[in-house]
């Protein structure tokens, strides 16, 4: 009897008959590029952000969906992403977290919390990873706040 992995296999010509045999190759560190926010309400959640951490995002229609675009110049280190709006885009606190650097935790927490955020975790201590805190936003979303230590 085959193994599912040697129907596989057979049937796209590989003839493989291990796993062994199927070894990845070696690649390149993977980082994240781009995520994407997802929001009930694209004004709230643009006014929410904005007034955390002070940007300005464009809006714009990708896909078919409401998006607002985080500024990126570029040049910076660090995925660039998008508050999302459409069918797919549930908002939730169980999800994947996106760690948002900034160089002043504390003052990024009291702008989040004045913007309406609500505090989930508060400013830890994590050695030499730095501090971080996470807060639920105008959305329903988990985020985190990062600070490396100078």
């Amino acid at each position: 009897m085959m193994t599912s992995l040697q129907r596989v296999s057979l049937a796209l010509g590989l003839g493989v008959t291990s796993c062994t045999a199927l070894k990845p190759p070696p690649s390149p560190t993977l980082r994240v590029v781009y995520f994407e926010i997802p929001v009930r309400n694209l004004d709230r959640a643009i006014a929410f952000y904005s007034k955390t951490f002070g940007v300005t995002l464009e809006r714009q229609t990708i896909d078919g969906h409401a998006m607002a675009l985080f500024p990126d110049d570029g040049r910076s280190e660090g995925a660039t992403g998008a508050l999302a709006h459409g069918e797919s885009y549930e908002p939730s606190k169980k999800g994947t977290r996106v760690y948002f650097a900034t160089p002043d935790l504390d003052a990024t927490l009291r702008r989040a919390l004045h913007a309406g955020a609500r505090l989930l975790y508060p400013k830890t201590d994590l050695g030499s990873l730095g501090y971080v805190a996470e807060v639920e936003d105008s959305e329903g979303n988990r985020i985190a706040l990062h600070m490396k230590k100078p």
